[in-house]
């Protein structure tokens, strides 16, 4: 009896509400992912189609925005940059900003708790990878890297949430460095949008200023191992 006792231990460890929370989480951004790509009526061709799609909808529009934000954070990798980009045309910097800054910011803390309860062999299964995030510079650094990795519209959201999760980093810190992190990042975005509406000189610039951040830094960390990247973050 003992013996028997002993072994369903391990089972009844994983059967708890937080891994039943995580795993509905799970299952429901799959679902909304599967309704999303097979039975909307949302064109998903192009991020402006998709855009206007979304807002011939109305308040349900918003809703479905926010919630394919938070599905590409969760499932990936769903390209969630270009579409960002399309609705600062759409509703302007700000109002776009704010949605995005919701959607991003909802699918980066689920992608966290999903990676902090489930854990790896969950996060592989669903991404074909994981992220490995060391603390040895301590937590506070850790939570440096999660503001800076969400700043960079390029970085992976879904994996550095996913790894912050799986390395343990508190929630507090987790969530307060994301959120700094995201809010710059997404207005950054919308403003691209916007700009093009603004003039075609203003567009370029913006468009130049990004390329020029998504080719400088990866080649700076790469040669240089800026802000210690290379040491602190690993990919499998």
């Amino acid at each position: 009896m003992k013996q028997l006792k002993r072994k369903s231990n391990p089972l009844r460890a994983l059967c708890t509400a937080q891994n039943g929370m995580a795993l509905a989480v799970l299952l429901s951004c799959i679902s909304i992912a599967w309704w999303l790509l097979s039975r909307s009526q949302i064109d998903f061709s192009d991020p402006q189609r998709l855009i206007d799609s979304i807002q011939s909808l109305g308040p349900l529009g918003i809703l479905l925005y926010i919630s394919f934000l938070v599905v590409a954070i969760v499932i990936g990798p769903i390209p969630s940059t270009p579409v960002t980009i399309a609705a600062g045309v759409v509703w302007g910097p700000f109002t776009a900003g704010v949605y995005g800054v919701v959607g991003i910011y909802l699918g980066s803390l689920a992608a966290y708790f999903i990676g902090r309860t489930l854990g790896r062999s969950v996060v592989r299964a669903l991404l074909g990878k994981v992220i490995y995030l060391s603390n040895h510079r301590g937590e506070r650094y850790l939570g440096w890297l999660v503001f800076v990795t969400h700043l960079l519209p390029f970085m992976p959201y879904d994996l550095i949430s996913y790894g912050a999760g799986i390395s343990g980093m508190s929630f507090p810190l987790y969530a307060v460095t994301c959120l700094l992190g995201v809010i710059p990042c997404i207005f950054f975005l919308t403003t691209v949008g916007s700009a093009f509406t603004g003039g075609l000189m203003l567009g370029l610039g913006v468009v130049v200023l990004f390329l020029l951040t998504l080719i400088v830094l990866p080649w700076g960390v790469k040669r240089y191992n800026w802000l210690g990247l290379r040491d602190m973050i690993r990919l499998e």
